[in-house]
């Protein structure tokens, strides 16, 4: 019997326009993005429909997406398509936990402002950075890195795809060393900070202030955990992984291959762009991987899925 996971894309997937036609047609989704506005006393909706400077800063980025994903997700189920299993790239993780049922929408709104905001201030503005290894494993990266100060792995996305991240002038120092080691390409990457690194390990104490006012619920379905790849069951262990979760690598084939392992052969990803799609390909192209971002993909895969599983 088949089983289906909603994945859900982290920062940098938002793109100006995301989720307007979710909000135009879908009660359910507009609901979500009027919720999100009164809760963070913001025009969401501008952030997320139309051009401006807000949407890529990381504070606003996390709550947009966050809003975005969800809001789809509303509509999506309502449609009749759930999950049996839940995963979320960093961001994401968040969207996880709320559709398996362990945190409210508002919770997981101000809980995501808060650590947008940390991890928007946690270094100072070009001081950090990321970059995208290509053409080599995790264990070729890290090989290299760790011998190297102020530059570890921040993101294991799929094989030939390695993030690292730390100070700047320790990327570019270790940059060489990754192309001696047979890295096709070492891409900077457009993010204001050295995410999921050492440098973030105060704020993920800061957000754990945080995390101790939520409401937990037990979970309904699993979800898997970007800190070691662990299927959770129970909700106690999350306040722990998202404080880590911050400054720890983020272990997303790992995860991927852990939900593959559980019986998952259906995957959805949730939200706006289709970068875990891509990592998919690379990481197991024998399963069925749709992606939804507009109401007319959403009836399309509803369809699909139905086709494929009999329901």
């Amino acid at each position: 019997m088949s089983k289906i996971a909603f994945l859900y894309p982290g920062q940098g997937a938002q793109t100006v326009g995301m989720g307007k036609d979710f909000y135009e047609q879908s009660a359910l989704a507009k609901s979500a993005y009027e919720e999100s506005a009164k809760i963070l006393d913001m025009d969401i909706q501008s952030i997320c429909f139309e051009e401006n400077d807000l949407l890529n800063r990381t504070d606003y980025t996390q709550a947009a997406l966050v809003t975005t994903c969800l809001a789809m997700t509303r509509e999506i189920e309502a449609q009749g398509l759930k999950p049996d299993m839940t995963a979320g790239l960093s961001l994401g993780e968040y969207c996880a936990i709320v559709t398996a049922g362990g945190m409210s929408y508002e919770d997981a709104v101000k809980t995501i402002w808060k650590r947008g905001c940390l991890m928007h201030n946690a270094v100072p503005d070009g001081s950090g950075g990321m970059a995208a290894v290509l053409g080599l494993s995790g264990d070729q990266v890290k090989a290299v890195t760790d011998g190297v100060e102020n530059v570890s792995v921040a993101n294991y996305n799929c094989p030939g795809q390695i993030v690292i991240t730390g100070k700047k002038d320790a990327i570019e120092a270790v940059t060489p060393a990754l192309k001696e080691a047979g890295a096709k390409r070492v891409l900077p990457l457009n993010v204001s900070g050295p995410f999921h690194s050492p440098f973030l390990k105060e704020a993920g104490e800061e957000l754990y202030e945080t995390l101790e006012k939520v409401d937990w619920k037990p979970l309904s379905i699993p979800y898997v955990t970007n800190v070691n790849a662990e299927v959770i069951t129970d909700i106690s262990k999350t306040k722990d992984l998202l404080r880590a979760q911050v400054s720890s690598s983020v272990m997303w084939e790992q995860s991927i291959r852990r939900m593959i392992a559980e019986g998952v052969d259906i995957f959805v990803e949730i939200g706006p762009g289709k970068t875990l799609s891509g990592f998919m390909r690379k990481i197991d192209r024998s399963v069925n991987m749709f992606k939804i971002g507009s109401m007319e993909e959403m009836h399309t895969v509803v369809e699909k899925i139905k086709e494929l599983t009999g329901c």
